[in-house]
């Protein structure tokens, strides 16, 4: 297989910013001014953006190329990037490294993961330096740790989102894709600034209030030394569905940290048991409110009939619609109806809360969403970042996640178990490859999350952990 690697030149010798001739892709939910924009989708086959997204803007002005637009699955939703009406996304792990691919059919290839998988292949298989994605409730760490590649998603509201096509708005995150975490970083310092356009940007004042606040890469130089790093266990992340070749990685990297100084906590987030039910009632409930422009009219795809005969105006304007995404905007008009509203959305907001006071509590730094002057001082007794699986399996086969299969069916929702909690809380979680299957051989990463704000710690453990990784 040929790989195709670009290469760019500043002929003349200016210099543009740090990223200065780095190419990268985004998932094609990010809105291109030179690029159509379809997020997977029928619907939006002729979209082209009369502008880019802000984080687009903030990259190029760095020097960054953009190489093109990544598949995904159609509007974000999906966990095996197989829902899109571009066809799925082959995990590069199964072409790069087997000489037989070509012999293969679709049936035994596996998944690269979703909704960003287009952009985690890109990275994995070397057609780009680094790529943007979404995460809504781990569709960029879930995509890294099947292709065995970093997945990091900032807090949220760190990255503006304006001129990201939304799936669900209160969990929207824009996400970063690269093959080391110093990669990451480089990424992350330039797109993360506040956005006047984007009313969820974290404003200057809470930015300022973040930075005030102590925390352990603040106050220690040296990143390879852990000692007084807390590192906590979540007890209620060993379920029974996760694979035996994880919880042994996830064993070693907890290890990793110990021998670096770190002492390890076992804590509790007890709401973490209900966080996936919840998670599915809030998405589907504001994906369900968002696809509702796409109504033929104002934007989305209209019908031929409709065309025709404009007493037919709204005739089959949902048609370009995937089987997927009708399926979850019904289940989230139904728990927004008068009847389910207060059974089902307001009973998943209360677990929301209850999932965040699970983080607030057992992380040493105060959130500085809700930082007041007694909160000055930091819990010693608390930890400063967790240590999780991102998935309970590695990368599925294609022909799995297709079939109508009640227990497919679940697995495809229950792969999520591990990445949403953080998302519900809209704080920073990392993916990191830590090694590879014993069975399968295929890779499988570790999760670091943190206190909201506090991505600098995180990006700093998770630099010292990825050093551990493949070592026996």
């Amino acid at each position: 297989m040929i790989l195709l690697f670009i290469f760019t030149f500043n002929i003349v010798g200016s210099f543009n910013g740090s990223l200065d001739g780095i190419p990268v892709a985004y998932k094609d939910l990010f809105c291109t001014s030179s690029l159509s924009t379809t997020c997977g989708s029928f619907m939006l086959k002729n979209f082209k953006s009369p502008f880019n997204a802000t984080v687009i803007n903030f990259l190029e002005e760095a020097g960054a190329i953009m190489i093109g637009k990544t598949n995904m699955d159609e509007f974000g939703m999906g966990a095996a990037n197989v829902y899109s009406v571009h066809g799925p996304v082959y995990n590069p792990q199964s072409i790069l490294f087997d000489e037989n691919h070509f012999e293969k059919n679709d049936g035994d290839q596996r998944v690269a993961g979703g909704s960003s998988g287009g952009s985690a292949a890109a990275v994995a298989s070397g057609m780009c330096f680094a790529a943007l994605g979404s995460d809504t409730g781990g569709s960029v760490r879930l995509p890294a740790s099947y292709c065995g590649i970093v997945g990091f998603k900032p807090s949220y509201g760190q990255c503006s989102r304006w001129g990201l096509i939304a799936y669900a708005n209160s969990l929207d995150t824009v996400g970063i894709l690269t093959r080391t975490v110093s990669d990451a970083q480089m990424i992350y310092d330039v797109i993360s600034k506040f956005d006047m356009n984007d009313s969820t940007s974290i404003t200057p004042d809470v930015r300022s209030i973040n930075s005030s606040i102590p925390s352990f890469f603040k106050l220690n130089s040296n990143t390879d030394d852990l000692r007084g790093l807390r590192v906590g266990v979540p007890k209620e992340y060993f379920v029974s569905e996760l694979g035996e070749s994880i919880v042994n990685l996830w064993k070693k990297g907890i290890s990793y940290l110990k021998s670096h100084g770190a002492t390890i906590v076992s804590v509790s987030c007890p709401s973490t048991r209900y966080a996936l039910s919840a998670y599915y009632i809030l998405a589907l409930s504001e994906a369900s409110s968002n696809l509702a422009r796409f109504d033929g009219v104002r934007y989305g795809h209209r019908s031929e009939e409709s065309n025709k005969n404009d007493g037919m105006l709204y005739a089959n304007t949902r048609g370009g619609f995937g089987k997927e995404v009708k399926k979850r905007i019904i289940l989230g008009t139904y728990a927004l109806t008068a009847g389910s509203y207060g059974n089902y959305f307001l009973q998943a907001q209360k677990i929301r809360r209850m999932v965040k006071s699970d983080f607030d509590r057992v992380f040493k730094r105060p959130n500085p969403l809700r930082f007041t002057k007694k909160d000055s001082g930091c819990n010693e007794n608390k930890v400063d970042v967790l240590i999780t699986p991102v998935t309970i399996s590695t990368a599925p086969k294609i022909e799995d996640c297709l079939t109508t299969n009640v227990n497919n069916f679940i697995n495809t929702y229950v792969n999520d178990v591990f990445v949403v909690p953080a998302s519900l809380a809209g704080i920073p979680a990392i993916s990191i490859p830590f090694g590879i299957s014993s069975i399968d051989g295929f890779p499988i990463g570790l999760q670091l999350i943190a206190q909201y704000g506090d991505d600098d710690t995180l990006l700093g453990v998770a630099k010292v952990l990825e050093k551990g990784a493949n070592q026996k």
